[in-house]
């Protein structure tokens, strides 16, 4: 292959020189592109097939990611890339949002662009290059796309924006944002964030940013189409439908106009499905006429243009929306939290005729989600995840397992709250939420924030903050627009934009934004995230007004997660031998017991009795026994001539002296009164630690805890022995009377197969 076939330009990006590359590999696609920045590498393509007869635009995009790309090996059983995870669905959405709008009207030629990540370094992430490697390859390809699409993210690291921050600075939370941009030369057409509270005006500054950064993308892109690009396919312009728009318009303007204002979301889907059927019937001939079909094809175009014309219109004009609200109007909500008796935490959410039930559910951090992606991220402990049956919007449908549209919804749901979930040191639970769409009628993902946010609240979740989100709009005719709050389905059917915004009062978590037309200027944009924050903050002040902050208390249902700090010598002996004492213990409470080396014990319990009483076991049995400590069932380990050694706790002895075995009698031998196995109830009245005694009494006097030390040693005529850390040991008796002797009384801590 000569060297002259390959063409490479590059462009410097916040530093960072990225190369476009043709010519080398993958050369029978339409058009291919490697894209390297830094050691990431990834192929682009794009590929024209069959023309379709179809009344829709026939294009896919994939995203392949190879394991090989970051030196791993596939983490299933077979070995091997099976479907795309969450990451590469994410990035083909990204690839496809901003530059769908940008194709023909006519286009019905199947296309498909493909990526494959090469390489990947983490210090450049994938899928910027991805996004703007689909658009060169298409530049390069027979697709007549009109211009070029570029992309940048922006962060915030220490307070200054960021362009194209290092994956590690995006896991580790060195930045407060995540923003992935798109646009042409002329304006952006799609954004993509997460925040961590960010105010209205940084977002702008950033996209400011962004903006700058893509117009080198683009140049670059034009630079390469000029050097190595194909020539454009020729398409046939659609059919000039205006004066029949006009001819159905003087028939039936009146009918589409009443039947687009019905109220109820079906009721006028059928409204305008019946004047759209006397349409149909009206302008096309008999069906034996060779001009039925196309006849008929055109007067169903022309009654839909008809539609859109009629109801955007009101909107820009009349300021009517089709459900009659004002532009700056939210639908009527309602709001439930509770309703599963057995979930975790849940609530029904509904606005308008959108309703979505979100149920949170706590696991233990042994539940965690794995991933095995090309990311530096290997487990998260906080998701969600959304469903769409077809019966939300009244149709029949299949159902086999989530789409896209379902990821994307539900990571957009995610990301909205990531920034106010606690931390697993302060929540040590996995926490999984899932949103049901039980009823759509346009912005169902933000019903499923404001529904999530209320059920991590209801199941007991301390979050930081609640988050709502809301769903803008836009109707633009020439210079003249119109920005609408809480879009319903038709409004995002038939205009130009589709602006999610989700945060807390104190600023943004989450956006999501495309454009259907060539783009929207920054004044839009400023509009359309004020009049957001309005409406955000008006939601959330009505889900305050049902649950104002988290519960106090989990569920009796969830699992209980308790914690236990120890001594770290303690850790040994909670253990035991070969891991005896902790398995015991685990069995005995049907719970779950993690250590670590700092000595934080993670107690996890099937329900809160359980894990009180493991708390209450593990904590007597590492704590250092006081003077007073009561012991109301200390099990008897062993009688000597001097005295019982009692077990206070797994591994702790005290010595109660036979001076004190019967009080008030004198007795010969220890065994008159106790055995080996009998339970009694002690207090302990001595310890010394110098010495390692720790000595005991029959606990007879309710207030002996109350006792000073001087006061319990006076009573007890001496202790009787004590016992340091050790390991448990015989020693030999012998003695009595005030201590019982050299090493009579030292607290035994046994090893595990004495536990």
């Amino acid at each position: 292959m000569s060297n002259d076939a390959v063409t490479t330009v590059t462009v410097e990006i916040a530093g960072t020189e990225i190369s476009f590359e043709t010519g080398k590999m993958a050369r029978q696609a339409g058009g291919a592109v490697v894209v390297r920045a830094g050691d990431t590498m990834i192929l682009s393509t794009a590929t024209v097939g069959n023309l379709r007869d179809a009344d829709f635009l026939p294009l896919t995009v994939d995203v392949e990611e190879r394991m090989y790309a970051a030196g791993k090996i596939p983490g299933s059983f077979f070995k091997r890339e099976g479907r795309s995870g969450e990451k590469a669905t994410l990035t083909a959405r990204m690839i496809d949002r901003p530059i769908r709008p940008l194709f023909p009207k006519s286009w019905r030629y199947e296309t498909q662009l493909v990526t494959l990540p090469l390489s990947v370094d983490h210090d450049e992430p994938f899928d910027i290059l991805a996004m703007n490697g689909a658009s060169a390859a298409l530049m390069l390809s027979e697709v007549p796309l009109p211009f070029p699409v570029g992309a940048v993210r922006i962060g915030k690291v220490e307070g200054n924006f960021v362009v194209n921050p290092s994956e590690e600075q995006l896991l580790d939370g060195a930045s407060d944002l995540d923003l992935i941009v798109a646009g042409s030369e002329e304006a952006i057409l799609m954004v993509e964030a997460g925040a961590n509270g960010v105010s209205e005006a940084e977002i702008l500054d950033a996209l400011d940013i962004a903006h700058a950064e893509i117009q080198k993308l683009c140049a670059v892109q034009h630079e390469l189409r000029e050097k190595a690009g194909k020539p454009k396919l020729e398409i046939t312009e659609p059919a000039d439908l205006s004066s029949l728009v006009e001819e159905i318009g003087g028939s039936h303007g009146t009918q589409l106009d009443e039947a687009t204002q019905v109220f109820d979301k079906l009721e006028r889907q059928d409204a305008t499905q019946a004047v759209k059927d006397a349409v149909v019937a009206q302008y096309t001939p008999e069906e034996d006429d060779e001009d039925y079909a196309a006849a008929r094809a055109n007067a169903s175009k022309a009654f839909s243009a008809l539609e859109k014309r009629v109801i955007r219109e009101r909107i820009a004009k009349e300021k009517k929306r089709p459900d009659g609200r004002q532009p700056t109007e939210i639908r009527p909500i309602a709001i439930e939290v509770g309703l599963g008796a057995r979930n975790h935490g849940s609530a029904l959410f509904t606005r308008g005729q959108t309703q979505a039930y979100s149920v949170a559910t706590l696991g233990t951090l042994k539940e965690e989600m794995r991933i095995d992606t090309l990311g530096l991220e290997s487990k998260k402990f906080y998701w969600h995840h959304y469903n769409f049956p077809p019966f939300s919007v009244g149709e029949a449908g299949f159902m086999r397992g989530p789409k896209r549209r379902d990821i994307g919804h539900g990571a957009l749901a995610e990301r909205a709250l990531v920034p106010v979930i606690p931390s697993i040191e302060d929540f040590p639970y996995t926490v999984r939420v899932v949103s049901d769409i039980l009823e759509s009628n346009g912005s169902s993902s933000m019903a499923s924030v404001c529904g999530s946010s209320l059920s991590l609240m209801q199941a007991g979740v301390p979050i930081k903050a609640p988050v709502s989100g809301i769903a803008m709009g836009l109707i633009k005719e020439g210079d003249d627009y119109t920005v609408l709050t809480d879009i319903a389905g038709v409004e995002d059917h038939l205009g130009d934009m589709d602006f999610k915004v989700a945060g807390t009062e104190d600023g943004i978590t989450a956006i999501q934004m495309d454009i259907k037309i060539t783009g929207v200027t920054f004044e839009i944009l400023r509009d359309a995230l004020t009049q957001a924050r309005e409406a955000r903050l008006d939601i959330l002040r009505q889900m305050r007004a049902v649950i104002e902050r988290p519960a106090a208390s989990l569920s009796p249902h969830a699992p209980r997660i308790s914690k236990v700090k120890i001594d770290t010598d303690k850790i040994g002996l909670l253990i035991g031998k070969g891991g005896e004492t902790i398995r015991g213990l685990a069995e005995e409470f049907e719970s779950q017991i993690d250590v670590n080396d700092d000595g934080q014990v993670l107690i996890y319990s099937a329900n809160g009795d359980m894990a009180d009483k493991l708390v209450e076991r593990i904590t007597g049995m590492t704590k250092e026994v006081a003077v007073g400590d009561a012991f109301p069932t200390a099990k008897v380990v062993k009688t000597t001539t001097f005295g019982a050694f009692v077990e206070l706790t797994k591994g702790t002895d005290g010595l109660l002296h036979i001076s004190n075995v019967s009080p008030g009698q004198r007795v010969d031998t220890v065994e008159d009164v106790l055995n080996k196995g009998d339970e009694i109830s002690v207090t302990v009245v001595e310890v010394d630690r110098e010495r390692g005694r720790i000595g005991l009494r029959l606990a007879v006097d309710p207030d002996v805890a109350g006792k000073s030390p001087q006061e319990l040693a006076a009573v007890s005529g001496g202790g009787g022995g004590g016992g340091d850390r050790g390991p448990r040991r015989e020693r030999p008796g012998g003695g009595g009377g005030n201590g019982g002797g050299r090493g009579s009384g030292r607290p035994r801590h046994r090893s595990g197969s004495d536990s």
